[in-house]
């Protein structure tokens, strides 16, 4: 196996319809077209379950792609970026789980794109318990010393204009996610030996990006993906409070839009885990007080009650059927004790008449959540009804000739027009199964 491809994932894939189906040793993904088997996956599914309280922590931002083969949009081997760590980060108190230094990685940007600033937020889910984060800190998701050393920058953050073409050469920086809490925590376990420092990461990082010539940008866009998301929305407006009112600034969130919504049992799986993140790791203190003035801080940590507080121009990408929400919000083993959901809740294909009622219900929840967000001028969307999560690091879903489109725009087309105030910022999908363009995922 190639070197830049993570040691520790074996796997490979195949591609055929329009699913992307895992298995343990294996990824199999459908398309539209022929068969192909190819011999190595370059970006990996790191796909990461843990059965603790009832939830799995599921982290699918980084999905398989092949490098070489320009029929799937992709040409030629990934740009493979290094980690730096930022070593003044512990003197303030900046530091992962388990007290490790923060990192980041960037690839700087030229031409046109040298002033240009992207910063991705990374994602993957959040620890709720001491137990949860006490394994979490044995990771690369609380520990940098767990972390690649290098990762390939694909789709938003790729360096090829036939991939990226809006910012291919801005700066771009992808900020790793160590804390367990979308880069909001302050507070700390003595006895466990747990550092819950999101907050100060983020601000760590941004003090060193800023040192690094981020604040003579004239163009920047935070974005993130999943609990990255989360963040994005979270910190928009400080984002946009670093820079001078010439600089446009505006924010993504792809595949953050966690809806505080009923499961399959009748209760409140993602309510009661981000009640523990929340409470364990110190985060109401950075929550927009616009709401927490009025609302519970748990339901300020949900994204249908910051949105409205965004001052900051800001574009959603979801998909309206959520891969993670799916598993581990609605349809989560301990809220479907019998398994009636066990096959669906992998694989939209074996849902029965009355389980996809109910994912359509769903859907709606999530359309009437972004109502007033959708009659702002300023903000944009992009929610296709796909069976998805993460869509804007995936070459495969972000810009390549067969990835989703909405009407006649794709993903990489819609962000950019918003961003750059070329028109056509909103789109939102019919409902499942109207969309053939779909890169839908599946579970074994």
């Amino acid at each position: 196996m190639s070197s830049w491809i993570f040691p520790y994932i074996k796997q490979h894939f195949t591609l055929s319809s329009t699913s992307i189906l895992f298995q343990s040793e294996r990824i199999i993904v459908f398309r539209r077209k022929k068969m192909k088997t190819f011999g190595f996956v370059a970006s990996m599914a790191l796909m990461f379950m843990s059965w603790a309280n009832g939830h799995e922590d599921l982290n699918m931002t980084e999905l398989p792609y092949n490098y070489g083969d320009a029929e799937y949009g992709i040409s030629g081997r990934p740009l493979m970026v290094g980690l730096t760590l930022i070593y003044g980060a512990a003197a303030k108190g900046a530091v992962c789980l388990d007290g490790s230094l923060p990192g980041y990685h960037l690839h700087r940007g030229y031409g046109s794109g040298a002033n240009s600033w992207l910063i991705q937020l990374e994602g993957g889910g959040w620890c709720d318990t001491i137990r949860n984060c006490v394994y979490r800190k044995k990771t690369r998701r609380g520990s940098s010393t767990y972390m690649e050393r290098q990762i390939p920058f694909t789709g938003i953050l790729s360096n090829k204009a036939a991939e990226n073409p809006d910012f291919f050469n801005w700066n771009r920086v992808k900020i790793r996610y160590c804390d367990g809490a979308s880069f909001s925590g302050d507070s700390q376990n003595e006895a466990a030996q747990l550092y819950f420092r999101g907050q100060r990461i983020w601000s760590a990082a941004m003090e060193e990006l800023m040192s690094k010539g981020m604040r003579y940008a004239n163009q920047a866009l935070l974005s993130g993906c999943s609990a990255g998301g989360v963040a994005s929305m979270l910190h928009c407006d400080e984002f946009r409070n670093l820079f001078s009112g010439y600089t446009r600034v505006k924010c993504l969130s792809d595949g953050g839009m966690f809806l505080d919504a009923m499961d399959v049992s009748g209760g409140r799986t993602l309510r009661r885990m981000f009640r523990g993140v929340v409470n364990l790791q110190g985060v109401q203190k950075n929550l927009p007080g616009s709401c927490t003035s009025h609302l519970n801080p748990t339901l300020c940590f949900f994204p249908q009650h910051i949105i409205g507080t965004v001052r900051t121009p800001l574009f959603l990408v979801n998909a309206a059927y959520d891969t993670w929400q799916v598993l581990a919000s609605l349809a989560p083993p301990s809220a479907d004790p019998r398994g009636y959901w066990s096959r669906c809740r992998k694989n939209h294909a074996y849902c029965t008449a009355p389980q996809i009622n109910f994912l359509q219900d769903f859907r709606y929840q999530m359309l009437r959540a972004l109502t007033s967000f959708s009659r702002s001028s300023k903000n944009g969307l992009f929610i296709n009804s796909c069976f998805s999560h993460c869509q804007t690091e995936r070459q495969d879903t972000w810009f390549a000739p067969m990835s989703p489109h909405i009407g006649n725009k794709g993903i990489a087309e819609s962000v950019g027009n918003w961003y750059f105030n070329r028109g056509g910022a909103k789109a939102i999908d019919c409902p499942y199964p109207c969309d053939n363009t779909c890169h839908n995922l599946a579970f074994r």
